[in-house]
């Protein structure tokens, strides 16, 4: 399950920082705005104290945590949609990522060249917010042109579409972000499979304390340069995907794997192995607190669990086939 976490933001805000310190990655992350061009990308862990718990009981085994990928994305200034700077070859790499983590400078440093004159991180954000609003409105617009052919025709999925674009349309006109709009189900997954740009789950993340960002609920303030505040960050990056983990302890090693919340056993089977799915004939589950409470992972009480069981956070378990 390959899930990315974009790293946006202005140049020399911190994102090649951030991303050295979050993946280990040796990137170049000189003094200068547009160091980064094509986008870095790198694996971090998630570290999980119930690995290290679980651990505790067959201490033999390796521990593996689960991981997500980062992609320092270049640089945007304003004006970046109209192809201003290194243009819209990196609004596209925006559109391959899940989830937009926003750098915005707040701190004060006269060594660190910055392309803005002031130290503003809510304008900052306005300003990147508003690129992937300009952006979506052209797509948005290249849509419904070619829509509205179809639409005359009366086409039944056409004159539908039609009509959540325009209403889309209207929102961003105003400026606002399509995820933040309460689109009905059937709207918004429409929305979701046109994969815009403002409609990706976003959090804020402020480079030094100094400052607060007005109105935006996920924020965080954190010295960049600070290691121990980067695991709480990877942390948030993984909720706001909206993932869970689940354990094995099969052959060598303890092993936490991410899945979606809300998806079956037999999808949790296919991370593990492709025949798991197929091949399922039932799983032998326990919460890893009932596991660690029992102290032997032979003896432990496990639950038999059907094709249709719903993987819930912390689950260990072991596939049948």
């Amino acid at each position: 399950m390959s899930l990315s976490v974009g790293i946006v933001g202005f140049p020399n805000v911190g994102k090649s920082t951030l991303f050295q310190l979050i993946t280990s990655n040796k990137v170049d992350c000189a003094n200068y705005p547009f160091c980064t061009i094509n986008p870095n990308i790198g694996v971090a862990a998630v570290f999980d104290e119930r690995v290290d718990e679980i651990s505790k009981i067959v201490p033999e085994k390796k521990r593996v945590y689960p991981a997500i990928k980062f992609v320092d994305i270049a640089g945007l200034v304003e004006g970046a949609s109209q192809g201003k700077g290194l243009g819209n070859q990196f609004l596209a790499h925006i559109r391959e990522v899940d989830l937009i983590l926003f750098v915005l400078r707040a701190f004060k440093d006269d060594q660190v060249i910055g392309v803005r004159d002031e130290i503003d991180p809510s304008k900052e954000a306005e300003l990147l917010e508003l690129e992937l609003v300009f952006k979506d409105l052209e797509t948005i617009n290249k849509k419904i042109a070619s829509l509205e052919k179809e639409a005359r025709s009366l086409k039944k999925e056409a004159v539908f579409e039609l009509k959540v674009l325009e209403k889309a349309k209207e929102f961003l006109e105003k400026g606002d972000l399509l995820s933040d709009i309460d689109f009905n189900e059937k709207e918004k997954e429409l929305i979701e499979k046109s994969n815009f740009l403002t409609d990706k789950p976003k959090i804020y993340l402020l480079n030094g304390k100094d400052f607060d960002l007005v109105g935006k609920q996920e924020f965080l303030a954190i010295d960049i340069k600070d290691k121990k505040e980067i695991d709480s960050l990877i942390k948030k990056c993984y909720k706001s995907l909206d993932l869970i983990t689940f354990f094995t302890t099969e052959s060598d090693e303890i092993r936490g794997w991410k899945i979606k919340a809300g998806k079956d056993i037999r999808e949790a089977g296919s991370l593990i192995h492709s025949d798991f799915k197929d091949k399922f004939i039932k799983a032998e589950v326990i919460g890893w607190q009932e596991l660690i409470k029992s102290g032997d992972l032979k003896k432990a009480k496990k639950r038999s669990e059907g094709k249709d069981y719903i993987v819930q956070d912390g689950d260990v378990i072991e596939i049948k086939i």
